[in-house]
């Protein structure tokens, strides 16, 4: 069964960056994987999601060219680089992954498609 951890959550200024980490065992390649986050008393939400087999990627609107999700085989690694952040992006970010290399379009941003979750990381931005 795959498991995800994630990391690299905290507290920043608006306009600033932050990079989050997913660990994935027992291998990242053939997972695709996705990354969410949830605000208090909102929905969670999709931001981006990566097809492992084939490197391609998927981001939301609000987040698209400020965000970039990569993957790092070596390491087992699924990151999201988070750039000019505001404070809407304040939330807990939950990595998830599906058992599949290749994330299918029209699914990648709804949650029930991914039936593994991390713990969350809290990511706080301040104006």
């Amino acid at each position: 069964q795959v498991q995800q951890v994630e990391s690299g959550g905290g507290s920043v200024q608006a306009g600033g960056s932050l990079r989050l980490s997913c660990a994935v065992s027992p291998n990242t390649y053939g997972n695709c994987v996705g990354w969410f986050r949830q605000a208090p008393g909102k929905e969670r939400e999709g931001v981006a999601a990566i097809s492992t087999g084939g490197n391609i990627t998927y981001y939301s609107d609000s987040v698209k060219g400020r965000f970039t999700i990569s993957q790092d085989t070596a390491k087992n690694t699924v990151y999201l680089q988070m750039n000019s952040l505001n404070v809407e992006d304040t939330a807990t970010y939950y990595c998830a992954a599906r058992g599949s290399a290749y994330c299918f379009s029209v699914r990648w941003r709804d949650p029930d498609y991914y039936p593994g979750w991390g713990q969350g990381t809290q990511v706080t931005v301040s104006s």
